[in-house]
């Protein structure tokens, strides 16, 4: 079932998700509901937190290589920091070079309760790492230096989904000039 994405500024997006302890019928729900959210969204990756779920869990697809989840993750990151675009669902449309580790080694269980081991570099390295952080409720622009961060918060303020849609600059029907 689609399932509605939070926004920035939604409290849960703040908040760390507990780790699963019953890999049930209702896990294997999430990880459905999370992947068919993501592929509607045209995403790369799509966290438990982002549809209102405080559970560690994330769902992904990076390169049209088969759909994908982690439950409970653990990272391992090599690799100076590289800078690339990222963006985000709960951040739509915004995107600025983050810094992330160029390999990284996830390790967690499916939704059936059996290990899993991710290695990948690029793309999926970066999706890994930025679901994770979902997780643990840091975003994308937490990661950003203070100048990219000071021109991320000023896009999300003018972007028309965060909160009212920007104001329309209408002509006054009356004269602007001052009569004595």
């Amino acid at each position: 079932m689609l399932k509605r994405i939070r926004l920035f500024g939604d409290p849960v997006l703040r908040t760390a998700a507990e780790p699963v302890t019953d890999f049930d019928l209702e896990l294997r729900n999430l990880v459905r509901d999370l992947t068919e959210t993501m592929r509607e969204a045209s995403g790369v990756g799509l966290a438990a937190p982002q549809i209102g779920v405080g559970l560690r869990v994330f769902t992904y697809h990076v390169d049209d290589e088969e759909y994908g989840h982690l439950i409970n993750p653990v990272l391992e990151l090599t690799g100076d920091p590289e800078e690339d675009d990222e963006g985000c669902l709960s951040i739509p449309g915004l995107q600025f070079p983050t810094p992330r580790a160029p390999r990284a080694i996830a390790t967690g269980f499916s939704m059936h309760g059996e290990p899993v081991r991710i290695e990948g570099t690029e793309l999926l390295a970066r999706c890994v790492q930025h679901e994770t952080d979902h997780l643990d409720g840091i975003l994308f622009i937490d990661r950003l230096d203070a100048r990219q961060r000071k021109l991320a918060m000023k896009a999300i303020r003018e972007a028309e989904w965060n909160g009212e849609p920007a104001p329309k600059v209408k002509l006054s029907p009356h004269s602007t000039q001052h009569i004595s």
